[in-house]
């Protein structure tokens, strides 16, 4: 009998404890999208990687800090949180979009334009990109591709 009411306790504490800890998870990423919002990147840099820290799945966590980084002109970082993010999921259309800018200012017009036909087939919100997107790739065409057509 005082078996069974031991592994109650300890079930009861189990319970409360993780859903404390649940609570606390799920507040890194709500903290750093206010701080985020207040222009204060670094401070939300280290509550969107806390979040990832405890979720490793958090698709927005990873957005944000490519966010971040592209505020800071740090493009290598940013493509590789992008690129987490379609990891998670693909059919993420803003971490697309943000893909086929930086493929454009790279001037990899081959990697542009597979994300660009990718971005048409995801595209729902940020549909309005489009022809965004089609003129910067415009100008980035070779001249021979220009010819052919």
């Amino acid at each position: 009998m005082k078996k069974k009411i031991f592994l109650l306790k300890i079930l009861i504490l189990y319970t409360l404890l993780s859903s404390v800890c649940f609570g606390a998870i799920t507040n890194y990423f709500n903290e750093g999208k206010k701080l985020y919002d207040n222009n204060k990147f670094e401070q939300s840099k280290i509550f969107f990687e806390r979040d990832i820290t405890f979720n490793p799945k958090s698709e927005k966590s990873y957005l944000y800090l490519a966010k971040i980084y592209k505020n800071k002109d740090n493009h290598e970082e940013e493509e590789v949180n992008l690129n987490n993010v379609l990891l998670i999921n693909p059919q993420n259309e803003e971490a697309v979009y943000m893909l086929i800018l930086i493929r454009i200012e790279q001037s990899d017009y081959k990697g542009a334009k597979k994300l660009i036909e990718r971005f048409n087939l995801v595209c729902n919100s940020f549909c309005s990109k489009k022809t965004e997107i089609q003129d910067k790739f415009d100008k980035l065409i070779p001249q021979d591709a220009k010819n052919k057509n």
